[in-house]
């Protein structure tokens, strides 16, 4: 299962492919270049001597007075899979014929008896007396089962009927299956099994059977619109739909090596794209990140459902779009747009150990949410205008300190491009402009006379607390005085105020000490703590 990384940074290793159908796993092969994914099963395929089909090969068996026909067998109609080669003795009769591999379903034996590979017809131990009363000179008909069930246990060898057999020491992973080594009653010493000159020649091969583009693709380690996290597994999903199916490891490091694996393609495919989108835009509307998440949706019957939403940070915009945008044209066709002065980017939870919390909170200042009530790590949400939200989940906590760095910055630079941001208010029947401005920080006039009300600077405002509706109540401090001043005013949209007030006090700081507003990354902080 141990994946092996070459020169030219492909990784390939042994995994499963999960049928949630059939509930049965089989051996695959993964192989991950930069831009692809690629899944590939086992076949037979001639190589020399003819052009034969290698989907059904005729194989004649010389039973040999010691070791029999020198192969075991498992499966059968009892396991609902055909009878399969398990086993092959090294120099005995089914290893010297060089036409049959471990993996071999048999369909048919000496012309009289049929199997199918979709329905079995016999028990193993009827076939097996079935082969041991067959004489000395068994014909058999064999093709290559592609698919069989991991709980068979089939070895995996590199390529080759050489590389398959056994030697004849006990192997408790393999050697479960029945033997057909022994012999019949009456056997007269015969030639050996053994290829004709003629004859094709095989070789069993990895060959590709999928390719998932990487570009734009997405992972999921969910079980579809739920929060159940499957078991060392997950889906990778190109931009087209096309799935690999699931993808099964052993062990859960295995799971994590390929999902980190596969996930930092991604993002170096989704950083070229913006690239090239980039050279397209105005300095002002640059794409700063995007990639996919999950959303929680709420169901009408209040149960949780989750949808992949591509997000995407450019200009002085947030977008979240159902499929990714991939020409000019489609940046219009987003489901949402906010400003981003106007939104507020809250992580929620990072994925630890009930015991670790404690510490996390002393070390990191990191709290965990109980009253939410899904089981995914890697949660954020976006509060946007009206006191609305949008909850999003990530895969791994890489792509979620990526995405509060992301907001972060493109917040600050909106900040700076915009310089100032003014809303209607009112109090006390007056209706009002308030402006939150780079420089100047806080300024109230009358909308009709333009008259300045009262201005303070950022750094006097001393506190604050709303109403949760409309009302808002602004602290601040008079520099002559030092006594506080209480300015109270009403908006439409009070969070979107609220918003970005904060975000142009934290642009204000940003640019005063950069290492501060770095140091505050709660999920960086937990990266390197790890």
């Amino acid at each position: 299962m141990c994946g092996c990384l070459l020169a030219w940074s492909t990784k390939t290793g042994i995994a499963l492919l999960y049928d949630e159908v059939s509930e049965n796993a089989y051996d695959i092969r993964l192989k991950l270049t930069k831009e692809v994914l690629t899944i590939q099963k086992q076949d037979v395929v001639c190589v020399s001597g003819s052009d034969h089909s290698a989907n059904h090969r005729t194989v004649t068996l010389r039973r040999q007075p010691v070791g029999g026909l020198g192969l075991s067998i498992k499966g059968g109609a009892e396991h609902k899979v055909p009878v399969v080669i398990s086993k092959m003795f090294k120099d005995q009769a089914a290893d010297q014929t060089g036409m049959l591999f471990i993996g071999d379903a048999i369909m048919q034996v000496s012309k009289g008896l049929l199997f199918s590979t979709d329905i079995c017809f016999i028990l193993a131990f009827t076939f097996v007396h079935l082969l041991r009363n067959a004489g000395d000179e068994v014909t058999i008909t064999v093709q290559y089962l592609r698919e069989a069930p991991s709980f068979l246990k089939l070895p995996l060898g590199s390529p080759g009927p050489s590389s398959d057999h056994s030697s004849g020491a006990s192997s408790p992973l393999f050697d479960s299956g029945l033997h057909l080594n022994g012999n019949s009653i009456n056997t007269a010493p015969s030639s050996p099994s053994s290829p004709i000159a003629n004859e094709p020649k095989y070789e069993k091969r990895w060959l590709d059977t999928l390719s998932v583009p990487l570009s734009m693709a997405r992972i999921s380690r969910y079980r579809a619109g739920t929060d159940k996290l499957r078991s060392n597994a997950f889906e990778v999903l190109a931009l087209d739909g096309v799935s690999t199916g699931i993808l099964q490891f052993y062990t859960a490091q295995e799971s994590a090596d390929w999902l980190r694996a596969i996930s930092t393609n991604i993002s170096d495919l989704t950083l070229q794209n913006m690239k090239m989108a980039n050279k397209c835009c105005s300095p002002s509307d640059q794409v700063i990140h995007m990639g996919w998440v999950h959303e929680r949706l709420e169901g009408t019957d209040s149960s949780q459902l989750y949808k992949f939403k591509f997000l995407a940070l450019k200009g002085s915009s947030f977008y979240i779009f159902s499929t990714p945008p991939v020409s000019t044209l489609d940046w219009v066709r987003a489901e949402k747009i906010y400003n981003l002065c106007e939104v507020l980017f809250k992580i929620h939870k990072l994925w630890l150990a009930d015991d670790c919390w404690l510490q996390a909170n002393l070390y990191l200042g990191i709290h965990q949410d109980f009253d939410l009530e899904d089981h995914r790590p890697y949660c954020f949400s976006v509060m946007v205008g009206h006191g609305k939200s949008h909850y999003f989940n990530v895969e791994l906590c890489s792509e979620l300190a990526v995405w509060e760095k992301s907001f972060q910055r493109a917040i600050f630079l909106e900040v700076q491009r915009t310089g100032s941001k003014t809303y209607m208010c009112s109090w006390q029947g007056d209706t009002l402009c308030f402006t939150v401005d780079f420089a100047l920080g806080f300024t109230c006039f009358d909308s009709k006379t333009k008259n300045v009300l009262w201005r303070f600077k950022f750094s006097q405002l001393k506190g604050s607390s709303d109403d949760g509706k409309t009302r808002v109540k602004l602290l601040f401090q008079n520099l002559d005085t030092k006594q506080i001043e209480t300015k109270e005013l009403e908006f439409q949209d009070l969070t979107a105020v609220l918003h970005c007030i904060h975000s142009f006090i934290a642009a204000k700081v940003a640019s005063v000490d950069p290492v501060f507003i770095d140091s505050q990354s709660i999920a960086r902080k937990y990266m390197y703590s790890n």
